[in-house]
């Protein structure tokens, strides 16, 4: 599409080039099943384990403890619901946070509805969860403490190190969905205490439909689909190599220069967000202000409607989201935003922007110019901004 302004990186991304040429084999001439007992088949399985590697060595982890999965979600779904039907006998308590991904707060609810017992903790202003919090609410019966590494929406980076280290003082596994953040932080499992750790691919230029469960070695946890011995039988089903390679080399070009494409995302993503707030008045940003994801920028504008806001900037070729991606069809506003505390009206009118290492600083002031016009279009229509404005001017 012509003078488009792709800002919705954390939605999804775009399959590099560089990806496409390293699966597109595996679609045409070496198309085998890698569980199939011939060479054809054997030589696939080996690549499926090379890639597995490179994935375990960019998290400090082993290669048998990367479980290839369909993405975040089913990852999610398969650390929860796998720790607690394998530990249901020592104890049926969970701890997570109010500003999860609702892959794990709706299997959080369907773990209640068979019994389990679920804390959900909040959040400070910024979206971190308080580490003392976690401490207090652990009981004897607690089996599983599961925070995200960085929120999906508003960006926070929560401090999944002092969470591990909690949790492992306890005795208890400490899982992490690290969807938003693998790729775009460096993550150490072992230094940072993580137990488990959910991973899509599709968030770091891979296709869509391949991710990881990190499980560390010696965790009991219960088979996720069954039917077949594919990943050590864990999780049944053909293995998806074209995405099992894509995701090994999207991993790989993440991992190459981290350090430096974090510092120029980081300095766009600033830029973006100093523009907004002083260029577009009564705007409120969202989320920590320096523990924070080095692409996210999410924003609030009061007296608008975040659906109106969107609409307008589609209109101009820019393509921005509300909030997560999963509940982009939902008229209730963010639970995030919700949790946060703003209240309903202001949370409503939200816009997050997310960036990719390919995005320009032009692209980025053509979009602070489209976000200052349309907010600004939009408050001329509300009479409520009308109201405010007389108001203030007397």
């Amino acid at each position: 599409m012509k003078n488009l302004i792709y800002m919705d990186n954390a939605a999804t991304t775009r399959v590099k080039p560089e990806v496409m040429e390293a699966i597109r084999p595996y679609f045409e001439e070496r198309y085998a099943n890698p569980s199939s007992p011939y060479t054809f088949a054997s030589n696939l399985s080996k690549e499926v384990e090379a890639a597995r590697k490179t994935i375990a060595d960019f998290i400090g982890a082993r290669e048998n403890e990367i479980y290839f999965t369909g993405g975040g979600s089913e990852s999610d779904n398969w650390a929860l619901n796998g720790l607690a039907f394998s530990l249901r006998e020592k104890g049926r308590h969970i701890i997570t946070s109010k500003i999860e991904h609702h892959a794990i707060l709706h299997t959080c609810e369907y773990l209640e509805k068979l019994g389990y017992e679920i804390t959900y903790l909040d959040v400070d202003e910024n979206g971190l969860v308080d580490v003392g919090a976690i401490e207090a609410a652990i009981r004897p019966d607690t089996i599983l403490i599961s925070v995200m590494f960085a929120n999906n929406e508003i960006g926070t980076i929560e401090p999944v190190k002092e969470i591990g280290r909690i949790a492992h003082e306890h005795g208890i596994i400490f899982h992490t969905d690290a969807v938003q953040a693998y790729g775009h932080v460096k993550i150490d499992v072992n230094e940072m205490n993580i137990d488990l750790m959910s991973v899509s691919g599709h968030k770091i230029h891979a296709p869509k439909g391949i991710g990881f469960l990190f499980i560390r070695s010696g965790i009991k946890i219960e088979s996720f689909i069954h039917g077949g011995g594919q990943e050590r039988g864990k999780r049944a089903g053909t293995t998806n190599v074209p995405g099992v390679i894509g995701l090994a080399k999207a991993t790989e070009l993440a991992a190459d220069g981290l350090e430096k494409r974090v510092g120029r995302e980081t300095d766009l993503r600033n830029h973006l967000i100093e523009r907004i707030e002083k260029e577009v008045p009564h705007s409120k940003l969202n989320g920590d202000r320096t523990e924070r994801l080095p692409n996210n920028v999410n924003f609030c504008f009061r007296f608008i409607e975040g659906e109106s806001l969107l609409l307008l900037l589609d209109k101009e070729g820019i393509c921005a989201s509300s909030g997560s991606a999963c509940t982009s069809g939902s008229l209730d506003p963010s639970h995030v935003l919700l949790a946060i505390g703003l209240p309903h009206e202001i949370a409503h009118g939200s816009l997050r922007l997310t960036l990719s290492d390919e995005t320009t600083m032009e692209e980025v002031d053509a979009t602070a110019d489209a976000v200052k016009r349309a907010v600004e279009r939009l408050r001329a229509m509300s009479p409520l901004y009308e109201d405010f404005a007389k108001s203030n001017k007397g």
